[in-house]
Formats: C-alpha cells, structure tokens, sequence
C-alpha cells in the first residue's frame, strides 16, 4: 500500500492542509490509498505546487487557537535540589532491554552483508587509536547518567570512549534498519559507523542508550571504514547541545575523544582526498529507533512482518508505558467524517495512539526548528527519530540571511528536497512512510493511518503559530503581518536570529516619527534602499499598532520575546572556527562555543563576538556546505 496525499494546484503545503481543517466542522481524511510497492519512491514531491513559507507569505488570513505551552524550555536534566550519589563508570546500572527482547543476528562478523530476521547485530568497536585524547566533555549529559565528574580525568577514559578499550558491563551492538534517502527507498543501512554500549538506568529509572560513533566497522558499512573526523564529531557534539539548550527535542553528546590516527575524507569529493584527525562521539538518547527501524522489516515481505510488531511493543513497552493500559476516553476518539460519521476510539488500538504521538511529537520537533530557523539537511526517514528527537547530525546549518530555500547539504543543491522551507512537508512525508509501514503490518487500519496524518498537519500548525506568535511579542497570531515579515526578510536577506533578538527593542508607541521607527533595527537592516525603508517602515507601523492593543508593557513583551528568540545560535562559522583550533592541538575554543551555546538566550558580557555576523571568510567552499556522508 502507497499512501498518496491527495494534491491540487491550490492545496498543496501544510497551511492550505490547515486551512482546509478549520473549514469542516470534522476531520475528513485527505488521503488515498493506491495499490503499490509500500517501499517505492514517491511519485509526487509534497513541494510540487507551493511550499510551505511561500504559501505563509501571501495566503489569507486564518484565526486558529493558540497553544503555547508546548514550547517552554524542557530541561531532561535532574532539578532535584538533593545531592545524589555520584557513579563511577564500574557501577553504571546496565539494562540492555534491545538485546534482551529483540531479535539478534545469529553472526558476530563485520563482513558487510544483508542481516536479516535481526534487529541488531552484536560487534565490537574496532577503530585505532594511538594516545587518544579528551576534547570536551557535557557537564548536563553527565548529569544524566548521575556520573561523577572525576571519571573524565581517569587516564583511561579515552581508550574507554574510543572503544578501544571495553567497558565494563557494555554489550555492544550495531542496529539494522532501512530507510528513503531523498525520497527512494534504499533498502538496508544500519548503523555503519555507529555502535551503541547499551542503556544505562538512572536513580529515576531514565533509560540511557550510550553510542560510540566512529568506532569502526559494523556488517551495515557497506564500502565505508566506519570511521569519523574531528571536522563532523565536533560539529556533532556542539550542535547536539545547543539544540537541548534551545528547547528543542534531540539526541545528546556525553563526551569526544580524538583517536590520534588520521582519516582520509575527500571532503569536495573533487579527487582530492586528504587525511583528517579521527574522533568518536559519545551520543546519548532515550533510544535510537528511527522510521527506518520499523521500515526495513516490514519491506522484507511477510515473514518478516511479526518482527514489526514485536519491535512496536518493545517501543510501546519502554517509551510510551502510559499507552499500554489505557481506558475508554471520549478525548482521544475522533470522527472520520465520512458519509457514515463512523468514530474509532484510539483506546482500542494501542498502536494507532502510538502512530499519533509519533507524528504530533515529530510535527513539535520540526515546528521548533523552523523557530529558530535550524535546517536539519538529510530529513531521510533513517535519520527520523521515533521519539521526536533531532537525531544525526550531518549537514546541518541554522540560517544567518533568511533563505527559504537554503539547504546545507551539496547532495541536496539539485532539487533541494530538504531545503528550509520545504522541511514541514518532508516530516508529513516521513510519517506517511511510517504510518504506512504499521498499516502494511496489520498494525493500523486506513482511518487510523489517516488520523495519524491529519494529526500531524493540525499539531504542526498550531505549534508553528505559537511559536511565531512569542517570537513577535503579539497577543494572538496575525497571519498577514507574519507573511509579510518573512516576505521582507526574504527580500534583504536579513539575518534570521539577530532580526528577532532585535525587534523586542520596538516601542509599542504610535507617536514614533516614521523616520524614528528602523533605528531599534538599524544593525539588521543593512544597505537597503530608500523602497525598501519605505516597506520596512509601513510594517513597523502595523507592528506597532498591533503591539498597543496587546496590553503588556515594553519591558514584559520584550523578556518574553527573548526568552524565545536567542541571541547565540550555532553558526557555522563558530563551528569551523572551533574545528580549526581544535585540528592544531587547542581545545579551549570548542569548550568555549559549547559554554556559550548552553545560555543561548542570555546576553553573556563579555561572549557578544559569537552573536556577530559571519566573517567574509565564512563563505568559503566547506564552510556553510557539507555533503550526507561528512
């Protein structure tokens, strides 16, 4: 079964999607079901007509609630104010549920090779490394696993998380899972440069999974070593942890450790290959389930199609436990909306809520991202976490000059499918694959596959417009004023982060001459002409206009605004800027960015460099670009 959406010429992106919704009094599913290989690339792109932020700039305006709360800062670290006893490594409390309950490769080889029946494949780390060496360590992350600070000064605690050394009580394993690399199904993966230690147990009873990733060959290399530089794991690790302190959903980073042998990467992939120090990431996360996890089964035909299932309850079992027992509730139940008014009762089909939560959490992650304008670069459906997480950070970027259509990714520059504005519509298109592959293993019917879908749209959407509506300080979302912001913006390519942190400046006061009213902006607005002053300041005086009628002081909008908007974004100038350093031996710089980046909302005296503009040398080949496989 291929699930299509059903595309017009006038509704095509995610704001006709919920235009339409607000216009029926129930949810009509949008969707048809085609008879297909549920695993072929898909016939029709989801940008085909108008993306999401085009459509945002000019369509009419719509009046939707709004829901604000899903965007407070969520902290997973311990705020309980008494001390806890901190751990050595030896006494890490190990579960290993993955490996316990899920169905393992009978072979222990790294001979690349299709693995099936499996979900993981036991192997150890087997990189080199010769005096490896401590970078940067997360003091949060840390926390997390209730781990005493002393263990990163242990002499060893390089070799341990480089794999070179085991650690006590790990079992380390490699994960099979499949996925759609822009949009065509590729089959098997897995984690070829990944391997996971197991999970770890907190005193709350939090389950950790510790990844070392770098550490060498796994049976899902393919043609790869297995292998990481210096140049990604530090762009990892950084971005892992600003993302956190930002409020955004994502894996997390432990620790890096430099192996002290060479990589050869032909970074332009020009012929030019040239050896990079290696290093390996600790990644951290609750789990590192993907879409891809579930695809890959279900793709491999029937006999395979239990293993579905029982990897959805191991799921269900260890992430979503309020979804196992739940009882009859008229708040989760929904009408169809066909000629029948037929209603399901997701309490009837544990799987169909959890397909819901998949897609609403996903919906929150990507509307977060668009906020603070982060483009993730390889939205694939092997690198959509199950949880919601950001998960696998390659070819990131946050944008410095608003561009709709920025990609960070050089695979991506032909048709930009993971552009900025077109990450929205790739997230449905993601869940569609997901909730497809739960329909294909009997897990879902098509009006639960569809609800998960219309679920996405609607959560999307009313997070998206919270979130704009905080970032300008307004009291309820004005749809015009926000299309024609982001249209100006586009315009004079203004800087996206820096705009915002600036406009809490404006006075909500009518009498400001007009030739008064650009200089709160004056550092983000520059060498515009005199039309473009013209239309920057007709906005403004909306702007002021509807900030007057919102009835907070100058001083409360803008705490509020910048409790939203942040001053310190990773830029991908701090990030080669720290990866420079860290390449000749100086490690100050990138403990330097991550400090920074864990108070991104703060004014930090004395840290005002890192909010600049980017330097003229920032847009050299290498700097802003990076390909998938970086």
């Amino acid at each position: 079964m291929q699930i299509l959406p059903k595309i017009s010429s006038s509704s095509t992106s995610l704001l006709h999607f919920r235009s339409s919704l607000l216009l029926s009094k129930s949810l009509r599913p949008r969707f048809y079901f085609h008879s297909n290989n549920p695993f072929s690339s898909y016939p029709i792109q989801p940008h085909l007509h108008r993306s999401f932020f085009s459509s945002l700039m000019d369509s009419t305006t719509a009046t939707v609630d709004l829901v604000t709360n899903n965007f407070k800062n969520q902290s997973l670290e311990n705020d309980d104010s008494n001390s806890k006893h901190l751990l050595k490594l030896e006494d890490l409390n190990w579960d290993h549920s993955f490996v316990r309950e899920l169905p393992a490769d009978p072979r222990t080889d790294i001979i690349p090779r299709e693995v099936v029946h499996a979900c993981y494949t036991k192997v150890l780390p087997s990189v080199e490394v010769e005096n490896p060496e401590l970078v940067v360590w997360s003091e949060s992350v840390a926390e997390l696993l209730e781990l005493d600070p002393k263990e990163f000064e242990r002499p060893d605690f390089p070799l341990l998380f480089s794999g070179a050394s085991p650690l006590a009580g790990a079992v380390p394993y490699a994960q099979n899972y499949g996925g759609h690399q822009f949009g065509t199904w590729a089959g098997q993966l897995g984690d070829g440069r990944a391997i996971t230690l197991g999970e770890v147990l907190n005193s709350k009873s939090e389950r950790w999974e510790l990844q070392l990733k770098g550490a060498g060959k796994t049976p899902y290399s393919r043609f790869a070593d297995g292998l990481a530089v210096l140049r990604s794991s530090i762009r990892e690790f950084l971005c892992s942890e600003a993302m956190h302190s930002l409020g955004i959903p994502t894996t997390r980073a432990l620790c890096l450790v430099m192996t002290g042998k060479d990589v050869t990467r032909d970074m332009f992939y020009d012929g030019n290959p040239k050896d990079e120090p290696g290093a390996i990431v600790c990644r951290v996360a609750q789990s590192f389930l993907r879409f891809g996890s579930y695809q890959l089964h279900a793709s491999r035909g029937k006999e395979d199609l239990e293993i579905v299932r029982t990897l959805a309850d191991y799921t269900i079992r260890h992430h979503f436990p309020h979804l196992e027992n739940m009882s009859k509730s008229e708040s989760i139940s929904f009408s169809t909306g066909e000629e029948d008014d037929s209603a399901v009762d997701l309490t009837s089909n544990k799987y169909a809520a959890w397909a819901v939560e998949v897609a609403e959490q996903t919906a929150s992650t990507i509307a977060r991202w668009q906020g603070v304008g982060f483009t993730h670069g390889v939205m694939n459906t092997d690198n959509m976490s199950v949880l919601g997480l950001t998960i696998d950070y390659g070819p990131f970027g946050f944008l410095d000059a608003f561009d709709p259509s920025y990609t960070p990714n050089t695979t991506d520059l032909p048709g930009r499918r993971y552009r900025f504005a077109n990450q929205p519509d790739i997230g449905l298109w993601n869940v569609a694959q997901f909730a497809s592959t739960l329909s294909t293993a009997e897990l879902l019917n098509d009006k639960e596959k569809n609800y998960a879908m219309e679920r996405y749209g609607i959560k999307f959407m009313d997070d998206y417009q919270a979130i704009m509506t905080k970032k300008l300080g307004l009291s309820k979302y004005n749809k015009q004023m926000i299309g024609d912001l982001l249209k100006n913006m586009a315009v004079d390519k203004v800087d996206y982060t820096n705009f915002f942190r600036l406009l809490s400046n404006i006075k909500a006061d009518p009498t400001i001459p007009d030739n008064q009213l650009l200089i709160p902006l004056k550092a983000a607005l520059l060498d515009i002409g005199k039309e473009r002053k013209e239309a920057w300041t007709s906005w403004v005086k909306s702007y002021i206009q509807e900030l007057s009628t919102s009835g907070l002081s100058d001083e409360e909008r803008k705490a509020s605004m910048n409790s939203v908007n942040p001053k310190y974004i990773l830029r991908n100038y701090l990030c080669q800027s720290a990866i420079d350093a860290a390449e000749q031996g100086y490690f100050g710089e990138v403990r330097r960015v991550l400090k920074v980046m864990q108070h991104p909302f703060d004014e930090q005296p004395g840290m005002e460099k890192y909010a600049r503009l980017p330097p003229a040398w920032a847009y050299r080949p290498g700097v802003g670009m990076l390909s998938c496989s970086s």
